[in-house]
């Protein structure tokens, strides 16, 4: 899927994120959004775990595999995943922020496998949900900023 092509999803997932940073009381300099196929985003939370203490705890979504936590990793290697929400691909914030803050032994799993939550036919779904956070006044016909939408800066 590329949602950089439709322009209410592409503006629907930075306004999401930031809902869902909002939730968790983290300011919009705290995430980043990429509309390149696969999308996905980036979430930094203000937390380390006993047991990565040099690492950064992150949220990370995808639109193949949702919400995921995550911890950097010390190289330049992809992010550890430890848990994933599953259910949904674009749960409600509230149902974000609760995955967040629960207590990590629930959470945590020696091998988390990605949930299969979508597959080829969902493509429209997605992109119609993503739409629905288009802030109000941004639909066809509101005037679109200069510059690429593969890479959505937000804050």
């Amino acid at each position: 899927m590329n949602i950089e092509f439709d322009l209410a999803a592409a503006r629907g997932l930075p306004r999401y994120v930031r809902e869902v940073a909002a939730e968790l009381g983290l300011g919009s300099g705290s995430f980043f959004v990429q509309l390149d196929s696969p999308a996905h985003a980036y979430l930094a939370i203000d937390e380390r775990l006993p047991r990565f203490p040099d690492r950064e705890l992150a949220l990370v979504w995808d639109e193949e595999d949702g919400w995921a936590l995550a911890v950097e990793t010390t190289s330049a290697e992809n992010l550890t995943v430890l848990a994933y929400l599953g259910g949904d691909v674009l749960p409600s914030p509230a149902a974000v922020a609760r995955f967040a803050c629960r207590p990590l032994s629930e959470v945590l799993s020696d091998s988390p496998e990605p949930p299969a939550l979508r597959t080829a036919g969902d493509h429209d779904d997605l992109i119609q949900r993503l739409g629905r956070y288009t802030p109000p006044g941004d639909g066809p016909g509101s005037p679109v900023s200069p510059g690429p939408p593969s890479a959505a800066p937000v804050g």
